[in-house]
């Protein structure tokens, strides 16, 4: 009974130093497998440096641009003594971010495809594809926008001499590309108004041929001056209401309804409209009671002649200074991005950082194999009990996918 209570033992003393090990024990079990961490971790550190050595150096250079800032343009400056479109055009340029506007036109298409192109890129990085060389690009190439308002361009590649002249051309061929599109805007404006203004110069020459008719048919009679007043203030207004309608319709395309500047300019026209009405109806019954004989009410006619002379002159003026405005637009260099810091060609690699990577994959491999040991040291005392051996086995089994 003696012998069965002692072989019985070891069991329950093995099972508990299995189950609770302290820390010293810890550091013991590594200490008695130090050449076999020593051997995983130096091994470690010489296949990361192997497969670091073969890796390609990487070069990264970057360009800084500063964009245009929002301000009124020249033209637009010129316009806004029009009280018109000019106010829409400068309230519209506030609600957009240059910085945003750029960085996609840096990102388009457009501006990849004339890169890969100048520089060969499809041989460079060898490949065939035309979609496959643009994703490369994109792949080496951020552009970011920063809170402080400047635009980085950073580009990295193999080629130690590349990467600057690549970031540098991003930068070229931004300018090209936001001159061609401001050429553009601005033909297409000053297209517009010269055909507006063709349309009024032929309105203004049949009003003229008309007046000349009625003073030919009825020669110069004269008017009182009150009436004469009060004709050409009606040509003034209707050309100023004219004007405003003018500029409602372009903000619609901009601003919605409830825009306070749209409201403004709708209590504008509104107000003009009823000083225009209150002088129209007012004068006509005055006109057509005072006006008892014939030449008197030629006289009426003829300064109405002059009346719708005076206004399509005033809306020719205005169409003239719009003309002229877009025509300085289109001759302007509308490109004032400007370079705060060009790419220059990168002194040291910017990766692989060897050193590093040597450090971290032996400092895992350490810890791995560290891991490793406790693992089976703690597996090899399990095993010296029955109970445990039918513990690591089921445990074993929880691991097996079915």
């Amino acid at each position: 009974m003696m012998n069965e209570s002692k072989n019985t033992m070891p069991d329950s003393q093995t099972i508990i130093n299995a189950n609770e090990v302290s820390l010293l024990e810890l550091v013991i079990i590594v200490a008695k497998r130090k050449k076999l961490i020593s051997i995983i971790t130096l091994a470690a550190a010489i296949v990361s440096a192997v497969i670091s050595l073969s890796m390609p150096n990487l070069y990264k250079s970057n360009v800084k641009l500063l964009p245009p800032q929002q301000a009124q343009s020249g033209a637009a400056a010129l316009l806004s003594q029009l009280g018109g479109v000019a106010g829409m055009a400068a309230g519209a340029a506030g609600l957009k971010n240059p910085n945003d506007l750029y960085v996609a036109m840096l990102k388009s298409r457009t501006i990849a495809d004339q890169l890969i192109a100048q520089f060969d890129l499809k041989r460079v990085y060898d490949l065939e594809e035309q979609e496959k060389a643009r994703k490369k690009l994109e792949n080496n190439t951020v552009i970011t926008s920063g809170k402080d308002g400047l635009i980085t361009i950073e580009v990295e590649d193999k080629n130690q001499l590349l990467v600057a002249r690549l970031a540098n051309a991003y930068v070229t061929e931004l300018l090209q590309l936001t001159r061609v599109l401001a050429v553009t805007e601005a033909s297409q404006r000053r297209m517009f108004f010269e055909r507006q203004l063709e349309l009024s110069k032929d309105k203004l020459a049949a009003a003229e041929v008309t007046l000349k008719g009625a003073l030919d048919s009825h020669g110069v009679i004269s008017v009182d001056s009150e009436s004469r007043a009060i004709v050409e203030t009606v040509a003034r207004l209707r050309a100023q209401a004219s004007a405003k309608e003018i500029e409602l319709n372009s903000m619609r395309a901009f601003v919605t309804t409830n825009n306070p500047r749209f409201k403004l300019v709708e209590e504008e026209l509104a107000s003009l409209r009823l000083e225009l009405s209150k002088l129209e109806n007012g004068r006509s019954d005055d006109a057509n009671g005072s006006a008892k004989s014939g030449e008197k009410q030629n006289g009426f006619a003829n300064i109405k002649l002059l009346r719708d002379l005076k206004y399509h002159q005033m809306l020719y003026e205005l169409l003239a200074k719009q003309f002229e405005a877009a025509r300085l637009d289109e001759a302007k260099d509308s490109s004032v991005i400007q370079v705060l810091d060009p790419a220059i060609d990168p002194e040291k690699k910017f990766k692989p950082l060897r050193a590093l990577i040597v450090v971290i994959s032996s400092v895992f491999a350490f810890l791995a194999a560290i891991v490793y040991v406790l693992i089976a040291e703690f597996r090899r005392r399990l095993l010296l009990s029955s109970k445990g051996a039918e513990q690591w086995r089921e445990l074993m089994a929880q691991f097996r996918f079915r």
